[in-house]
Order: structure tokens, then C-alpha cells, then sequence
């Protein structure tokens, strides 16, 4: 199958990746060589390729990613969710993954799900500007539907919040490491000035 398509395109690029997958075809070149196919428009070619070397490196973070952003060129979006969920929950700084996964959540009408896409990307890439007018976008719309609310009560709170100490003399023998720290640091003190007096 590569070598037919190899023949309808003459990148160099895709040429060099598919000369390197050839000579180990259990390398983890596929990833790039599917992307070098999706970028030359081979979309299809480039699913078969990611599919193919994910039979090997079934947990490569970046052959998941090549995989997906063909299935998204393909516009199957439901299959890029399935992809790229487990993905961005075990690497949430995933930048690719989780556009991608935004994208196609947004593609489908998800707009909650988008939207949280969307946050966390926000949140590793702060600057983005894009980013966060679609942020700003869907939580105004989600809003508007009433699918987000805000808060105007005090919320209730199930744990006493008290001060650290209290913390600490509620528990023996966090009290008893405590207090055994601050005679080491005092020890330490005295032995300080104790050096300087004898100079």
C-alpha cells in the first residue's frame, strides 16, 4: 500500500520517513511519516500507517496524536474523542491533544465537554488568545442556555476549618514531632552562640 502511494507523491519528505519505516518497521517513524501523509492531504493513508504502528507502540503518546489528527481530517470526530480522551486525561499538557479534542467535541455540539477542553489548554497556554475567546464564547453561551450558573450563596461547608495548630495538638504524635523540631531548631540556636562566645 505505501509504495502505491509513494508513487502519487513525490515529497521527499514523506519519501525519507517512508525509506527510514521500511528499514525498521518497528520504529516509532510512523508517527511522522503519518503526519507528512495527513499534511500531503492522504488522510486515509495516514490513519493506515498510525493504526499500523500503534499495533507496536500501542501506548505512544505521539503515534495516538498522529492517529487522531488523520481521523479529525477525516471528519470522523467521534473516533478522535475516543483517541484522545484517555491521552489528555494521563498528559493534561498535551497541547495538540487537547485542540484536538476540543475541536471535535465542538464539532459534535459537546459544548460542555468543549469547553473544558478548551480551560485546560487555557490553562498550560495562558497567552493564547484565541484560546480564550472560545473560552470566553462558550461559557457566555453556556450561560445564556443555563447549562452554567452562578453561585450567589455562601456554599456549605462539610469540614471545620480550623488553625494549624489546632491540627496539630488534636493528633500526639504530630504534637510530639512538632514540638521535637522546635528543641532541634533551639539546640541549634544555642550551639551557634555558644561558637561565637568561645572566639
Amino acid at each position: 500500500m505505501l509504495r502505491n502511494v509513494l508513487k502519487g507523491s513525490q515529497s521527499p519528505v514523506i519519501y525519507e520517513y517512508l525509506r527510514k519505516y521500511q528499514e525498521d518497521p518497528t520504529s516509532r517513524v510512523f508517527a511522522p511519516l503519518a503526519e507528512a501523509y495527513r499534511k500531503a492531504g492522504l488522510a486515509k493513508e495516514a490513519v493506515e500507517i498510525a493504526r499500523e504502528g500503534l499495533r507496536i507502540h500501542p501506548g505512544f503518546v505521539g503515534g495516538r496524536v498522529a492517529l487522531a489528527r488523520g481521523l479529525f481530517d477525516l471528519r470522523l470526530y467521534d473516533d478522535v474523542i475516543v483517541e484522545l480522551t484517555p491521552i489528555v486525561r494521563d498528559v493534561p499538557d498535551n497541547l495538540v491533544a487537547q485542540r484536538l479534542l476540543a475541536e471535535s467535541c465542538l464539532m459534535l455540539g459537546r459544548a460542555g465537554e468543549a469547553l473544558m477542553a478548551y480551560k485546560m489548554l487555557l490553562y498550560f497556554a495562558p497567552d493564547d488568545v484565541e484560546v480564550s475567546r472560545m473560552v470566553q464564547e462558550l461559557e457566555a453561551r453556556a450561560y445564556e442556555a443555563g447549562d452554567l450558573v452562578l453561585r450567589t450563596d455562601a456554599p456549605s461547608s462539610e469540614f471545620e476549618v480550623r488553625a494549624s495548630q489546632g491540627a496539630i495538638s488534636g493528633d500526639p504524635a504530630l504534637k510530639r514531632r512538632h514540638w521535637v523540631a522546635q528543641v532541634e531548631k533551639l539546640q541549634a540556636l544555642l550551639q551557634g552562640v555558644e561558637r561565637y562566645r568561645c572566639r
